[in-house]
């Protein structure tokens, strides 16, 4: 099945997301592609069970004006959902708690022994929600500048060796009904560095594999165009000639299909990943970040610029993406060795 082109300019027109996840939001349904990202089958994440309607009105707004992603907006949602629950072991709500109430609920996450990270997390949520309610004329200053933000730590990310990804992609067999999709889903994770939703979202409109390349919706409603390799791309083109219309009960726009002919959902090419990880041998546990992070340490290594790897990646900030030049131990121990003067 051949693949449409990607038009010339590489910047084919997309549809305004805010408008559409506003709609959606406030009529309690979802939209399959807008401001927020829905799982098929899964609650709209702007429905809480929080009674208090500043938490919707909130989430809402990171719909529709920030144009979040839906794993995003769960993640808010449930950040404010226990810090309601909280608030309601104190006789407290989001509009009458004190910077004490909420210096309290950060000693409550130590007390229940959350991370580092999910508490700078936590914060992170609570300061924009304070945000939100100062600009709905709320006084909640004299709070935010009281609320400190605990440096979070940051672990390495877990990197496959080059090896180790070969001996991954080589993993499913090739007496499988799903050999190709599943060697063209692990090589085009790999090549191109995409997150799960990304790839499980990929629509056949988006891939040109006559240029060799894919475009991606990421977070925020952010277009980018990622370049492939001769080996994601030759295997993406027999997936689409021997697996996929094997697989297509019904027709659809998406790219990967599920062994039923569904849409290949985010929790199962997880479980793909992981599966093949461990037939392959690996001791770490691999997932499709793994690949991803693989992507871009493997792309510095080789001397990629780390504004191009920022780019490919989708990050907003390079900071994110500067962790990536801490990973590859062995290329810094050997640019020291070669230009430091007392080797």
């Amino acid at each position: 099945m051949p693949s449409r082109p990607i038009p010339p300019n590489g910047q084919p027109p997309i549809k305004s997301a805010v408008g559409t996840s506003a709609q959606a939001a406030a009529s309690g349904k979802t939209s399959k592609r807008a401001g927020s990202r829905v799982s098929r089958g899964s609650q709209s994440p702007i429905e809480t069970r929080s009674p208090h309607p500043v938490v919707r009105s909130f989430l809402l707004h990171l719909a529709s004006e920030r144009g979040l992603a839906e794993n995003s907006l769960h993640a808010y949602r449930r950040d404010l959902e226990d810090l309601g629950d909280y608030f309601a072991s104190v006789n407290r709500d989001f509009i009458s708690a004190t910077v004490d109430d909420f210096h309290g609920y950060v000693q409550d996450l130590s007390l229940r022994h959350k991370a580092t990270r999910t508490v700078a997390r936590r914060l992170a949520a609570i300061r924009i929600f304070l945000n939100f309610l100062s600009a709905q004329g709320h006084d909640s200053g004299p709070i935010l500048q009281q609320l400190e933000r605990p440096k979070p730590e940051q672990p390495l990310p877990k990197v496959l060796s080059r090896a180790q990804v070969n001996q991954l992609i080589a993993a499913p067999s090739p007496g499988s009904p799903l050999f190709a999709r599943d060697v063209a889903i692990l090589e085009l994770l790999y090549a191109s560095g995409l997150r799960a939703t990304e790839l499980c979202e990929l629509k056949l409109r988006d891939t040109n594999l006559q240029i060799c390349c894919v475009r991606v919706l990421g977070k925020g409603m952010k277009e980018r165009i990622v370049p492939l390799g001769r080996a994601a791309a030759e295997a993406v083109t027999r997936y689409l000639l021997e697996c996929r219309p094997k697989l297509e009960k019904a027709p659809c726009d998406l790219l990967f299909l599920s062994r039923t002919g569904k849409p290949l959902e985010r929790v199962g090419l997880w479980m793909l990943i992981e599966k093949y990880g461990r037939s392959s041998g690996l001791l770490k546990r691999v997932s499709p970040h793994t690949l991803r992070h693989c992507f871009a340490t493997h792309l510095i290594g080789g001397g990629a610029d780390l504004r191009v790897v920022q780019e490919l990646l989708g990050h907003s900030d390079i900071s994110t993406t500067q962790i990536y030049t801490h990973v590859d131990q062995d290329r810094l121990k050997a640019i020291h060795q070669r230009y430091h003067p007392r080797k």
